[in-house]
C-alpha cells in the first residue's frame, strides 16, 4: 500500500508543477510588466497609497510616458512621481525586473531595488518579492524606511 502511494504521488508531481508554468510573453515584456504588476507589492516609498480594490498601474490612474521592448516609464499625473521600470531577465523562475522612482518618504532621494516577478495563472496578476539576485546594470540605491531596524528589532 505504501508503495502504491508513493507511485501515486510521483506521478502527480510534474503534473502539479507544470500547472504552475504560465508562459511569458516573447516580445513587449516591458508592456506586459506594466499591465500585470501588482503595484500593492511594491515598496511604501514608491508605489501609491493604497486604496481598496485597486492593484495595477492603470487602476491608480498611472499613464505610460515611454515604452519599448525592455523599458517603461509610468507617471501618476501629469509632472507627478515616476516608476522606471527595466526589464532585466526573463527565466523559467520568473521576470527579473529593476524598478525605480524618487522616494516619497527621503527628501529628493531615489530608490531602485530587482524584483522577481511570477506569474500563479494567466488571468493573474504579476506579483514578486525583492530578489537577492544582482545585476550590474541595476545596483540597490535608496532606503526603504520600512525595512529599517533599531537595536532591539523595532
Amino acid at each position: 500500500m505504501k508503495l502504491f502511494c508513493g507511485v501515486i504521488a510521483l506521478a502527480c508531481v510534474p503534473a502539479a508543477i507544470a500547472g504552475n508554468n504560465v508562459p511569458y510573453p516573447k516580445e513587449k515584456l516591458a508592456e506586459f510588466v506594466v499591465e500585470k504588476l501588482d503595484i500593492t507589492m511594491l515598496p511604501s516609498t514608491l508605489r501609491p497609497k493604497p486604496e481598496k480594490k485597486k492593484k495595477t498601474f492603470a487602476e491608480y490612474g498611472y499613464v505610460t510616458r515611454q515604452l519599448d521592448e525592455k523599458e517603461a516609464l509610468v507617471e501618476a499625473t501629469p509632472g507627478g512621481p515616476q516608476i522606471n521600470i527595466r526589464i532585466l531577465e526573463q527565466t523559467t523562475a520568473g521576470i527579473y525586473a529593476c524598478v525605480g522612482g524618487p522616494a516619497k518618504s527621503v527628501s529628493g532621494g531615489q530608490i531602485q531595488r530587482v524584483f522577481l516577478l511570477k506569474l500563479k495563472n494567466a488571468n493573474g496578476l504579476l506579483k514578486g518579492r525583492e530578489s537577492s539576485k544582482e545585476f550590474a546594470e541595476c545596483p540597490v540605491i535608496g532606503v526603504d524606511p520600512t525595512t529599517i531596524t533599531d537595536s532591539y528589532g523595532y
